[in-house]
Order: C-alpha cells, then sequence, then structure tokens
C-alpha cells in the first residue's frame, strides 16, 4: 500500500485530520487540527488551566457567600466579543461564531421534524466576533432551555407525532450552509491564544458577571448533548452515531471546574451532529 507519508514517523495530527470515521466539516476540521498544534496550547494551557481554576473558586466561593447577587450580561458580551477580537486565533474565533450557528440549525431542524413545528425557532445566527457582543451566548443558552419545555410539552399534547413524522418523511430545510465573515488571514500580535485556553479564562469572567444559578444552569446545559443526540436519532431512527457524544448523564452534574473542558468537547459533539445532519441530507439527493 502506497502512500506518502513518512513510514517510520507519521504525523498523528495529520492522520487524525485525513481520518474520516468520525466525519466533520473539513475546513473547520483543519482550524481544529491548526489550533490543537498551536504552540499557546502546548505552552500555556496548562498554567491557565491552574489559574482559571484558582480564580473560579474564589468567585464561586464569595458570590455563595454574599447576601445577594448580581449579573451583568452586557459588560460580560461586550468584554467577551473584545477578548475574542484581540487575543483569540482567528481559527479559534471562526470555530466559537461556528458553533452558535450550528446550535440554531440543529434546534430548528428538531422543530421542523418535532411534535409541533410552531415552537419558535433559533434566529440566533452571528456573523462576526461583533455580533456575539448583543447578548448571544446568553441567548444561546435561554434557546436552549425554552426549546427543552416546549418540545417535551408539545411532545405531551401530540403523543403520535413520530408515527405522523413517519408518513411525512423528513425535512432536512434547516440544515444550510453556516455564513461567517472572519478573515482567518488577520493576525495580530497578541492574537494566540487557542481555544481551550480562551474557554478557560473566559469561564472566569462567565462565573463573575451571572448570578450563581445562572453559572451553573449554563454548565450544566453542556451535558445536554446526550438529550439533544437522542431527540435527533427518535426523528431519524438512527442510534448507531450516539458514541461519539461525550457529555452525557446531566443527573449527574460536572464541576464547573471542568466547564471548559465540556464546552471544547461540546463544540466537536456539535460539529459531529451536524456533519451526520448534513450526510443524511445530502444521500436524499
Amino acid at each position: 500500500m502506497s502512500s506518502n507519508h513518512d513510514r517510520t514517523n507519521p504525523d498523528a495530527w495529520e492522520a487524525l485530520y485525513l481520518d474520516q470515521s468520525i466525519p466533520v466539516d473539513m475546513v473547520a476540521k483543519s482550524y481544529m487540527i491548526k489550533d490543537l498544534r498551536s504552540w499557546s496550547r502546548n505552552y500555556l494551557l496548562i498554567p491557565i488551566k491552574l489559574f482559571a481554576n484558582i480564580l473560579l473558586a474564589i468567585i464561586m466561593t464569595v458570590k455563595r457567600i454574599l447576601p445577594f447577587q448580581f449579573s451583568a450580561y452586557q459588560i460580560m458580551h461586550r468584554s467577551a466579543a473584545f477578548f475574542l477580537d484581540y487575543f483569540v486565533s482567528p481559527e479559534a474565533c471562526y470555530l466559537i461564531v461556528r458553533h452558535i450557528c450550528l446550535g440554531s440549525n440543529v434546534i430548528n431542524f428538531l422543530i421542523d421534524n418535532g411534535p409541533d413545528q410552531n415552537i419558535p425557532k433559533s434566529k440566533l445566527y452571528p456573523r462576526t466576533i461583533s455580533d456575539l457582543a448583543h447578548n448571544a451566548f446568553l441567548e444561546h443558552d435561554l434557546i436552549l432551555y425554552n426549546f427543552i419545555f416546549d418540545y417535551n410539552a408539545a411532545q405531551i399534547h401530540n403523543p403520535f407525532w413520530l408515527e405522523d413524522l413517519k408518513k411525512k418523511g423528513l425535512n432536512y430545510d434547516s440544515i444550510q450552509a453556516i455564513d461567517i465573515d472572519i478573515d482567518i488571514s488577520q493576525r495580530g500580535w497578541f492574537k494566540i491564544l487557542d481555544l481551550e485556553s480562551a474557554i478557560e479564562l473566559f469561564k472566569v469572567f462567565y462565573s463573575l458577571c451571572l448570578t450563581s444559578d445562572e453559572f451553573a444552569r449554563a454548565v450544566l446545559s453542556l451535558q445536554f448533548d446526550e438529550n439533544f443526540g437522542c431527540y435527533v436519532s427518535a426523528i431519524t431512527q438512527d442510534y448507531k452515531w450516539n458514541h461519539v457524544i461525550a457529555n452525557r448523564h446531566p443527573l449527574a452534574p460536572n464541576s464547573p471546574f471542568n466547564a471548559a473542558r465540556d464546552l471544547f468537547l461540546h463544540g466537536i459533539i456539535t460539529e459531529a451532529l451536524h456533519c451526520y445532519l448534513e450526510l443524511r441530507k445530502l444521500s436524499l439527493g
């Protein structure tokens, strides 16, 4: 079997990029691999993680001791946009904006094929980092939780919806191309942070700018990957792909100190789920 790679010293990252066992959009995957290979992830991630978790412990302790709760949504989102614009690599910024759009596609797909097509759809489709400044992260969480309430109420009112769906077939209109306006070639002196390092730092600011309950809700939302995987599988009648879901069991909540890693995995799982739906849509011609 011929190959152009060095068989005595194969490149692990190139192998990961070429492997198609878990399909992912190839452009997004190329940015993921570049992000994983970055020097900031290799040299800064561990000290950043230690620093972030110490700060997180202090903030969470103080906020639980205080007799009042406070939040600062606008400051949080504007600061996040500034942080991403000036300190985070273009590839990581692209993946963050893309992730929010993919989440909207998946939720809208579930509504199109669910027990009630009148459930409000997600209209959250940022194109730039500046778009994130308009409460995008908070809205992303609220859309997820409100969808769960609406979707499960609709299932109770329409218990035979899956039988109806089988008769009319699936609607893939919401699985659409993502339009993102981020210049990957635009690199400043300080735009060096990889995705996971950036998330580690931002989780600290997130915990500061949200109430304790809101932060806990945001952390728990990451484990709803398993629930959404089950929603999709019930519609497609295909559970063979669910092994790719790593964030599971929301009834056993993870520690907020693992939130950055869980969010990192959440992004990869969303990419895999969306690609799975894209491939099913293509198979229909």
